[in-house]
This record gives structure tokens, sequence and C-alpha cells, in this order.
């Protein structure tokens, strides 16, 4: 937990404060005397009486008790002064700006390690060390500028690195983005990204805290703990985005299955964010542009109108919310046609909405009237609006202001004339609004955030899953690759529909099962885990000779215990299967099946326990949705059935820790049904 004395301490002393402001000891100091802190300032500095016009005392022993200690003293000090804070003067909150603990060497590490017990002992909170430290209302205890605008709706930023908080502050500040808090943990020596997310959510108070929480993240170490409270701050009214830093595939990972060759710590995280609805970015711009849509009217819907006076950005604009998945609907009709006759001659209302450059600001207005109030197919506004630089345009956005306050939709600015019109931008910015820069950041952005699903909340239960006859199964299973039989028998007790198949080790085993199956049939041998690598899969048999010479020529492939003999089945080629990520717990992935696993690796994740919605969720992220929907007069697949299948997935590894990896490829699907044709299952305890 975290000790109110960090946050609203009223003392702190900087152990290592200086004069010199060009230094993190003087400059935490001077940023803490500038922010008007109301508490007692203490220095501690061997070499000076007074520091920046405050008494100093040459040593930590003759300090009275204080609450927040503030260390920017050499790693090998720390341990020494933090032991005296903490067991004489009641200290309860420190800082550790210095480097050289973990992050260098072993010997650092000790260190850290023992300062930690030394706070953890004393009930203290300790954030780093090998950080920029905190700001917030109470103090401004970082060495860093810039310092942002402090403000009750601004954003909650922590931050595992305090080099990037500070970029991030640098790239939402010039938007107008304001702050409430920012945090810099460091090296997370007691508290992490997630102990910041549970004082948030504990200690939450609809009133007066932010709304708005922005994450940077080098590591997660409890996972289950950021889902529990970033999901309940979000239910809480919050929005949440973060980057994830320092992914990379695992590119030459052992992996038996396709769902091991694909699943990866990237993936994991991916599917932990979905399940938390967490908007997750992919760089500082993105999660700025992201908090400055959290500061806007929410999006209820996926129908974008453009109002632009230029058309180049517009078509920018409509390019990128489309890929996202947003829709810039076409208006027409008599309401279109009348705002149309509104306009100067050239214009253009299909969408966007082009009032040219000759357009007025009453115009403008107009057109943003119209789209609020009579168009039924818009939820939402774009309005570009810049300055060719030959008349001032304060007029245009007072208009905009008053427009964002006044609509019912949401109205997002983009003011691109950050320098030709940068008085009016400023002028805009000072009303306390944010401006997008640029129109195709601010698409992507959008599109992510409407994308990003709620957190989950229901539990999906489901009629005659067996969870005994499931452990049972499991129980008599070796490590190792499961038997076709043995997989049947599983995916039968979680009622997972699989396809009618006939194992064979004889000419007239093959000939029994022909008779049950028919014409045209597939054959696949059992044992080699990549069978299609190896010739082991043949479809469309359809006449006994070359059922029988296949037979024969899969009999001589090294290693094979047998075939099976399956009916062709015909449908879209589906993919399902599971993954356990150390720390996550199972991943659950689904995607396009056959080859096209590996070869366009289109692939969702989810972490189980998933619910239906997730399920649902996680197939229409798919970049092939369109084919699982059905597109171009071509039939899809049964997405109900799919997402049931998905969730029953979840439910049977819920209850079976043992399975490591899971392929259910391909499943076949029809609008009417879809199946498990093929299927691994790996078993390691």
């Amino acid at each position: 937990m975290i000790h109110h004395k960090l946050i609203h301490p009223e003392s702190i002393v900087i152990v290592g404060g200086s004069n010199n402001i060009h230094k993190p000891g003087g400059k935490i100091l001077n940023n803490i005397i500038e922010g008007k802190y109301t508490g007692t300032l203490f220095v501690v500095n061997p070499n000076e009486n007074t520091v920046q016009g405050i008494n100093c005392y040459h040593d930590v022993n003759d300090l009275p008790d204080v609450d927040l200690a503030i260390l920017i003293i050499p790693a090998k000090l720390c341990p020494e002064v933090v032991e005296c804070l903490a067991t004489k003067k009641n200290t309860r909150g420190f800082i550790i700006i210095s480097a050289g603990f973990s992050e260098e060497n072993k010997e650092g590490a000790d260190l850290e390690k023992h300062i930690t017990e030394i706070i953890n002992k004393a009930g203290g909170s300790l954030i780093g060390p090998n950080c920029i430290g905190v700001l917030n209302y109470n103090y401004h205890g970082v060495f860093t500028s810039p310092i942002p605008k402090l403000e009750r709706g601004g954003c909650d930023l922590v931050s595992s690195s305090g080099a990037t908080a500070v970029y991030i502050l640098e790239s939402g500040i010039p938007k107008g983005l304001a702050f409430s808090s920012v945090i810099s943990i460091g090296n997370s020596a007691q508290i992490g990204v997630e102990e910041i997310l549970e004082y948030w959510d504990n200690d939450f108070d609809p009133e007066l805290d932010s709304r708005i929480k922005l994450l940077y993240i080098e590591s997660i170490k409890n996972p289950e703990k950021l889902l529990k409270h970033s999901s309940s701050l979000i239910r809480k009214g919050c929005q949440i985005a973060a980057i994830k830093s320092g992914i990379s595939e695992e590119g030459s990972r052992a992996a038996s299955s396709h769902t091991g060759a694909i699943a990866n710590s990237d993936l994991a995280v991916e599917a932990l964010f979905r399940k938390a609805g967490i908007v997750r970015c992919n760089g500082r711009e993105e999660l700025t542009t992201v908090a400055s849509i959290f500061r806007h009217k929410r999006i209820h819907g996926k129908k974008f109108a453009i109002i632009t006076h230029a058309g180049g950005p517009a078509i920018m604009l409509t390019d990128a919310l489309s890929q996202g998945g947003l829709e810039i609907p076409t208006l027409e009709g008599p309401l279109s046609e009348n705002l149309l006759n509104h306009l100067p001659p050239g214009s253009s209302v299909k969408n966007p909405i082009d009032i040219l450059a000759t357009g007025t600001v009453e115009q403008l207005d107009l057109a943003i009237e119209y789209c609020d109030k009579k168009f039924d197919n818009i939820d939402a506004m774009i309005v570009i609006f810049g300055s060719t630089g030959l008349t001032e345009i304060f007029d245009a956005y007072e208009t905009l202001h008053q427009k964002i306050q006044s609509c019912i939709k949401p109205v997002f600015p983009i003011l691109p004339s950050i320098s030709s019109a940068k008085k009016e931008v400023e002028f805009f910015i000072a009303k306390g609004h944010v401006n997008f820069p640029d129109e195709v950041s601010l698409g992507r952005g959008l599109a992510k955030v409407y994308n990003t699903p709620r957190p989950a909340k229901e539990k999906q239960q489901f009629e005659g899953v067996e969870e005994k006859k499931i452990r049972e199964i499991l129980e008599s299973q070796p490590d190792g690759f499961m038997e076709p039989h043995s997989i049947k028998s599983l995916l039968e007790a979680a009622k997972i529909p699989t396809v009618n198949e006939f194992a064979a080790t004889s000419k007239k085993q093959i000939l029994e099962a022909l008779k049950k199956t028919g014409f045209p049939l597939v054959l696949k041998v059992i044992g080699p885990i990549h069978k299609t690598d190896i010739g082991g899969v043949v479809l469309n048999i359809n006449d006994k000779k070359h059922l029988l010479a296949e037979y024969k020529r899969m009999m001589e492939i090294k290693n094979i215990k047998g075939v099976l003999v399956q009916p062709m089945m015909k449908g879209i080629e589906l993919f399902a299967g599971a993954h356990y990520e150390q720390n996550f717990g199972h991943m659950i992935l689904c995607g396009l099946g056959g080859i096209f696993v590996e070869v366009l690796r289109d692939v969702s994740a989810g972490l189980e326990p998933l619910t239906f919605n997730e399920a649902s969720s996680m197939i229409r992220s798919l970049k092939s949705y369109k084919i699982i929907h059905g597109t171009r007069g071509q039939k899809g697949t049964n997405e109900h059935l799919f997402a049931e299948i998905i969730v029953r997935l979840s439910h049977l590894l819920h209850h079976a820790p043992e399975i490591k990896e899971m392929d259910l490829n391909p499943l076949i699907g029809t609008v009417d049904e879809i199946v498990v044709v093929d299927a691994r299952i790996r078993i390691e305890r």
C-alpha cells in the first residue's frame, strides 16, 4: 500500500539538495519552492549552511521528524540515511532519485533490496530508485521540466521511465493536455505500475480525482493486479490508455504447435489490455492523442461527419477512420440539399462536408448544427480548420469553443496551423480545450478508442460441460502430446463439436471406416506433429483405389502410428488455440485456420476466463473478419457458434492447468455448424 505521507506530506527533506539548480539536487528543490509547497521544507547537505534560502542540516541525525524524504546522494550512502529516517525520524515516504542500483550491477541490486527491506519493516512507501520523482498538487517533487499545468480534470500519468514521462509531457502540453499527477517509478523496488493502479482505485474520489489514467509500462510483474484495478477504475468511469514497451517477437521460439509458434508476450499484453478495457497505444504521440480524445464527450457510435475547408486533410482523415473500422456515411436527401444551399458555390455535403476556403464562420456554425441536430446517421463530428496566414481566425475558434460545449455529439477540432495561427490556437487552448494538429493521428486514435471493449464482467457458464470427466481424462494422461481418441473425449466433455473420425492401422480397418464415412473423405497420419510438412494429409479422396494407395504410402512415413479417416467437410477454415504464458495464464487465440494461421498471423488473443462478449470482440477484431462474416456474396460462418466454442475452450482450460499448448486447426465453419476436424494438445505438469 502507498502511505499517505508519500502523497500528502506535511514536511519534506531533500537529502543532497544544493544551490545549483542545474543539478538534480538543486532543481528538485527549486521546483518544490516554485510550486508553492505549503508544508515545511528541510535540506541536508554537509557542505552548506543555507540552500536556496532554506536552513541546511549537515546530518540527517540532526533533523526533526519528517514525513517525506527525497534522496539525491550516491547509492552507497542511501541505506544508512534511509535507516536513520525510517527508525528515528518517523519518515514513511521515500523517493530515491539516485541511480546506481539494480539497473547497474549486482552490488546495486543488493543495496536496493536492503533499502526496500528497511522501508517495508517501517511500513513506509518507496518510489524508485533511479527515477525523476513525483509531481502532484501537493508538491512538485521532480528534478525535470517542463512542469505541466495541473488540473483536477487532467491526466494521471505513471511511467516506468523518467525520461519517457518527460517526453510524454512534451508531447501533451502543446496539444493543451493538462495533467493531475506524474509518478516516475524507476526500478520499482517496492512500488510498480500495478501498485499505483491499486492506489488510484482504492482511493478514488469521483468528485476530485482525474478520470484519465496514462501508463508507460516496461514490465508487468503482476498481471492479475493490473487487470483487477484497471478494470475497476474503468467501471468507476475512468478511461485508461497505456504503452507497453520492451516486447519483440521471440522469433526462434521452439514451438510444437501453430499456437506455440505465434503466441508471445506481446499477444499476452494485448489480451490483458483487451480484458481490462485499456486502450493500447504504440508511442508517445498516440498516447497523448488518445488522452486528448478522452477529454471530449464519449463516442457512442462509429459514424463520423468531417467538416473541413481543406480537401487533402479530409481525404487522409477519411482513410484513417475507415481503415480503423469507423464509418463516414454519405449525407444525402432534402436535409443535405438544404445545407448545401447555404454554403459557398462548389461546396460539397456528401461527407466530408467541404465548405471551401471561402466558407464563413456562420457557415461553419451551420454545418456543425446540422450534424449535431438534424443528421440522424452521424454520431460525432471532426472539424478541420486551419489558416492561410492572410487573416486572423479568432472568430472561427470562438465558434468551435461554443460548439464543443453546447453540442450533444462530440466535436473534435483539428487545428493544423500551429505556426501561422499560433495566437489563435493558444487562444483556443486557453479556453480549456485540446487541439489535434494531425488528422491521421486523430483518426487512428479514435479507432483505437472505439474498438477497445469495456472490461469483461459477466461470467459465462455452459450447461453440460463435464468438469469431472475433464479431470479424469487429464489425470490419466502422461506428459506430452495426447492421442487423438483422448483429445476427442476431452473436447466432447467440454461439448466442443468434433468431426466423426476413425483410427486405422490395417487395410481391413480402413475399409471398415470407409463404410461409416463414405466418399469424399480425408486421410491423416497419427503421430507426426506437422502433418502437412510430410505429406500426412490428403483431402478429397473419392475412390477406393486412391484411398488404399494413400494409406500404403502414409504407413511408410517415419514415426507413424496409424491413420485417421474422416468425412470431407466443406466450409471456412477457422482456428482456435491456447498457450500457457508465464504469469499471465492461458492465452486463447482465434483466427482463420489451415495454413493461414502461420502465413497471415492474423490472430487475436484473450486471457482465460473469457466471456461471450470477449470472444465476440476477439473475432470482430480480426483483419480477416469480413471473410468470417461473409463478403461479396460469399456466405460466412456462424459467429455465435465460433464465439461459443472459444468460451467453451476457455472453460475447459480453467479445469486443465497442465495443458500448455492446444491447436484446434482447422475448425470447418458454415452458417449452420462449426466442427473441429483436427486438434493437438500438449500436456506438461
